[in-house]
């Protein structure tokens, strides 16, 4: 199983952003840190974890830099026996707010990957997004990590913001290949509901060219595509597993767990969950709509799909897709080898 923690708090909040994240709400951190662990002691039960049950954690947001080290420590004294030797340890950061000393701490604590929201090298381009942090600043939180020896790294970049060329593109990619990384996740601008860019959705432009020349420029420095949005010479074993559909605890404000074929959702308020962080909404998800899942994220990414999970109708529209070229078939597994026509693909294979 995997585990997931969410810090909701953020220093800035970006247009873009559809996540569950607040700026005004400090003075919570350490009430909601420890209605954390009340509910993480609640979902090792429920999850029945046993020793070295947990392959990944995942610390994302908001922004977890924006939270002390000291706080994190009850949630891993908690979680040390169920994690798997070597986990995979991940927490997402910002350049403005992840300092040496708050990296270290993390480290310290078991945090071995970091995944970084840079988004773009661009100081105008920064400022047109939200973000809180300038281009020197993402280099600069990159390079600190790196001399501290944490072993991965990872950064985000946007696409197809207004105005965006292959050239400024090109730049961005640049610079991160000058960084000790070894990911990427390029994600296509996209307008959600309740964001600042809602009520200017204009700011995305249509040119899916773009994403075909990201994903050319990544992999021809030697980075593989494995998922529609991300590359890399390490692939984050958290999303994989997500992808794969495994069970995960999800805890926090926002955070979403999985166990078989029940979602359950905690509070979204701060101040509700700190209250009472064991009571979420159940969703029950019926075999077809796991199927639908496990064809969508396995056509998104290199795990495929199993021909046996498929009905007969589909393994024959699966099959009239390999003649065409648009899947391969290696053994009894089918694989799309565009991810940018994955939606389309799947579509197809459960109408």
């Amino acid at each position: 199983m995997l585990a997931y923690i969410h810090i909701p708090y953020c220093d800035s909040k970006c247009h873009y952003c559809s996540f569950n994240s607040y700026v005004d709400r400090f003075d919570t951190r350490k009430a909601y840190m420890e209605a954390l662990v009340r509910q993480l002691a609640f979902e090792l039960e429920r999850f029945e974890a046993t020793p070295g049950s947990i392959e990944t954690l995942f610390i994302g947001g908001g922004t977890p830099s924006t939270v002390d080290p000291l706080l994190f420590e009850p949630i891993f004294a908690l979680l040390a026996p169920y994690l798997q030797k070597d986990a995979e340890i991940t927490t997402e950061a910002n350049p403005n707010s992840a300092s040496k000393n708050w990296l270290a701490g993390m480290q310290a604590l078991g945090v071995n990957r970091i995944s970084f929201g840079v988004q773009s090298f661009h100081a105008d381009r920064l400022k047109a997004l939200g973000r809180a942090h300038s281009p020197r600043q993402a280099i600069e939180a990159v390079e600190r990590a790196h001399s501290l020896g944490i072993e991965h790294l990872s950064i985000d970049l946007i696409y197809n913001y207004r105005g965006d060329t292959t050239t400024l593109l090109q730049h961005d990619i640049d610079t991160a290949f000058s960084l000790p990384i070894d990911h990427i996740s390029a994600y296509e601008l996209t307008i959600e509901k309740k964001t600042a860019f809602a009520q200017t959705p204009e700011v995305r432009q249509e040119n899916d060219a773009l994403a075909f020349y990201v994903a050319e420029q990544i992999t021809s420095r030697g980075f593989a595509h494995y998922e529609i949005s991300n590359f890399g010479t390490y692939q984050c074993s958290h999303n994989k597993g997500y992808w794969a559909l495994k069970d995960y605890i999800g805890a926090g404000a926002g955070a979403v767990g999985f166990l078989k074929n029940r979602r359950f959702y905690p509070h979204t308020d701060i101040e509700a969950y700190i209250t009472d962080p064991l009571t979420m909404q159940t969703e029950s998800l019926s075999s077809e709509n796991l199927l639908t899942e496990t064809i969508f994220l396995g056509l998104r990414s290199t795990l495929g799909i199993e021909s046996s999970r498929l009905t007969k109708p589909m393994q024959e529209k699966a099959l009239s897709l390999v003649k065409e070229g648009k899947l391969t078939q290696q053994g009894t597994r089918f694989f799309n080898p565009n991810f940018f026509l994955a939606d389309a693909l799947a579509l197809y294979i459960l109408e």
